[in-house]
């Protein structure tokens, strides 16, 4: 107990109810092992409390499972097992039954759509972002563009628009370099809107690396830390893409030795930008000074 640090965004415990994981570490009135579901929505905000007109702290993409802990007055309170944050949705976004289903391929572009039939003509179903994951029962062809039939009878897809999970480019900056000119949303996870976590969230996902959500987290763990302390320089002509270069809230990935690319405020959207030239800007600001690089696995 004495090693546990309480993190409401990855820790679903409150005075009254909490998970019964965590029965060792936090005290509460009532411990619920709670019972999966799926999200059936495009894409379903997660907030920190049951308001609408609470900030939004991030989304839940179409295909991700959750794990519920309390459904009341048509909010659920759920964990992500994709990244394991904890929030309040939608209770309608979510669908408890039929949890069997194989993810099969993911969404890799920006955005794209899903059709009540093969056939681009036909009324849309949902709009899915990158990342979002998929499973695939059947095909079709349909004067000349082929479509992908979801599971369920949920529709169809474009195939051009996916790629078999598991393959693909193992390159998260491919997939970061689709988002460009997005716009930036605090706490979005999709192609229209993401922050600066997510963009790094779901490029490394289209390689094949789960990431956590938030740049903190990020910056805590993800591959290797390159010994970049608090105020330190580091040899500009060692960067190299794919990088990814982290203040205290903010983080982007490296598109060369000299371009950063990153969802900010500062542009609005995704952008990439002189890595020379962010970094001063971001140092007279309020992230201050680069905190830390941390390079993934070689590609």
């Amino acid at each position: 107990m004495t090693d546990f640090r309480f993190d409401r965004r990855l820790h679903a415990a409150r005075p009254d109810l909490a998970d019964s994981r965590l029965r060792q570490d936090v005290h509460a009135e009532r411990y619920v092992s709670g019972r999966p579901a799926r999200v059936v929505a495009g894409h379903v905000p997660l907030r920190a409390r049951p308001d609408p007109n609470c900030s939004l702290d991030t989304e839940l993409l179409w295909g991700e499972t959750v794990r519920v802990f309390e459904d009341v007055d048509g909010w659920t309170w759920c964990q992500n097992e994709a990244d394991g944050y904890v929030g309040y949705c939608p209770s309608s976004a979510l669908k408890s039954d039929d949890m069997a289903q194989t993810i099969t391929h993911r969404v890799a572009v920006a955005g794209t759509f899903v059709y009540s039939d093969a056939d681009l003509k036909r009324p849309v179903v949902a709009r899915l972002s990158m990342g979002t994951a998929l499973s695939v029962v059947g095909s079709l062809e349909t004067r000349g563009t082929c479509y992908l039939q979801l599971a369920d009878d949920r529709g169809w897809v474009v195939d051009a628009h996916v790629q078999t999970e598991g393959d693909g480019v193992k390159d998260p900056v491919v997939f970061a370099e689709r988002f460009l000119n997005v716009p930036y949303l605090w706490g979005g996870r999709t192609g229209l809107g993401l922050d600066c976590s997510a963009l790094v969230q779901i490029a490394l996902l289209m390689t094949g690396a789960h990431a956590p959500r938030d740049s903190d987290m990020q910056e805590a763990g993800l591959g290797e830390g390159l010994g970049v302390a608090l105020g330190a320089d580091y040899p500009r002509n060692k960067l190299r893409r794919g990088d990814l270069i982290f203040w205290a809230g903010h983080v982007g990935i490296m598109q060369d030795q000299q371009t950063l690319l990153h969802a900010n405020g500062y542009h609005m959207m995704v952008a990439r930008e002189d890595f020379s030239e962010a970094e001063r800007r971001i140092a007279d600001g309020e992230f201050g000074e680069i905190t830390m690089i941390r390079r993934m696995g070689a590609r």
